[in-house]
């Protein structure tokens, strides 16, 4: 690749080539534990680039384990750190970060159903054979003949039978392990735009076919709550504990800056409001720290291919005065939603003790918040 860096660190399209081959298996329902592999020297620098990517929700789910001196060793290791409990197990070139979540999708059912899948495209050149100097000696029948892509997946007990039996034999990928063993694996449909990153050239390519898919699209998102004061309460907004005598009244811990954030982004998904997701007849949502319902209402979000633009919050209360806390409730709001703290606009305001902010019975807010799609 001729850089400075390991490839996987190397910005695409101005994000590292690992982030982007991370989130379509994030972002996948079917997937509920990811590891990364890496070597010694390269942990800390991939878990920096998780902190600074993935939502905390979304980094719970992925474990960074070293790997060794073969592909196969690497895998290994990451089998390792698998939950026994997972059934099914794919594994991806961290180096493939256009796979789509179609692709995982169809993998993971070819899994399910016959144990063992592939994902791969059938060649579509003419193939010749060499004698070693570059004289072709035979025409190849390409015909059932394919290029072998990734996830390459099978069942865990599958992949523990095979590198128990074959552990030590040189082998290119999972699937010639597990064809050595005996075990079957089915083709599933690949894509030629699910390259691997091999050639500085490939980096231009990945460039425009990411351009090519760039379908932009905009979405407007207006959210509005009010709480109750009441006493015996803490005074959270926008997960920053407010010094106040009394707090809001709610199933969660009523933060009222949030939920109308949460509702912006629910209404520019076309996906409802937080009573819908979120029910205050749900015991689990009882006393939630309401950032933790945000993060789910992100994560909802990237998974529709959508990421925030920028939000505009307007708290509206006679009591108490917010500016001391403003920029920390930025903060932590963009730090939720993977945006740049300047994304984040916040304004406090007054009715001039008309009504009933005016009369310090509660607090209502106002969301707005632009969206926007890159396609898939």
């Amino acid at each position: 690749m001729k850089l400075n860096q390991p490839k996987q660190f190397y910005p695409l399209a101005g994000i590292p080539i690992l982030i982007h081959t991370l989130r379509p298996f994030l972002n996948n329902d079917h997937i509920c534990q990811v590891v990364v592999v890496a070597a010694a020297d390269m942990i800390s620098g991939v878990q920096t680039l998780l902190v600074d990517h993935f939502s905390r929700r979304q980094r719970e789910k992925i474990n960074v384990v070293e790997g060794g001196k073969r592909r196969q060793d690497s895998v290994r290791a990451g089998l390792e750190a698998i939950d026994p409990a997972m059934d099914i197990v794919l594994v991806h070139d961290g180096a493939r970060p256009l796979v789509s979540e179609t692709i995982i999708k169809n993998c993971c059912k070819a899994v399910l159903k016959d144990g063992a899948a592939i994902v791969a495209v059938p060649v579509k050149d003419t193939l010749k054979k060499s004698d070693g100097s570059r004289k072709v000696v035979a025409t190849l029948d390409r015909r059932n003949v394919f290029h072998a892509q990734t996830p390459q997946g099978a069942r865990l007990s599958l992949f523990q039978k095979a590198f128990t039996l074959l552990g030590d034999r040189e082998v290119t990928d999972e699937s010639a392990l597990l064809e050595l063993a005996g075990i079957p694996v089915t083709i599933v449909e690949g894509a030629e735009n699910n390259l691997k990153i091999t050639r500085p050239e490939d980096l231009f390519l990945a460039e425009k076919i990411m351009d090519t898919s760039d379908r932009t699209t905009m979405r407007i998102g207006h959210g509005f709550d009010a709480h109750r004061f009441a006493d015996n309460r803490q005074l959270v907004l926008g997960g920053i504990k407010i010094l106040h005598e009394q707090g809001l009244a709610g199933h969660s811990d009523a933060d009222v800056l949030t939920h109308a954030l949460c509702d912006a982004v629910l209404g520019a998904l076309g996906a409802g409001d937080i009573g819908r997701h979120f029910p205050d007849s749900d015991e689990e949502f009882k006393d939630i720290y309401s950032i933790v319902l945000l993060e789910k209402v992100m994560e909802l979000a990237a998974r529709r291919s959508f990421s925030l633009v920028n939000a505009d919050i307007t708290v509206v209360c006679q009591a108490p005065k917010l500016a001391p806390y403003i920029e920390k409730i930025k903060q932590m709001i963009a730090d939720s939603c993977k945006v740049e703290k300047e994304a984040i606009n916040i304004k406090a305001t007054t009715t001039e003790k008309m009504g009933f902010t005016g009369r310090k019975e509660g607090i209502s807010c106002h969301a707005v918040v632009l969206l926007s799609s890159h396609g898939k």
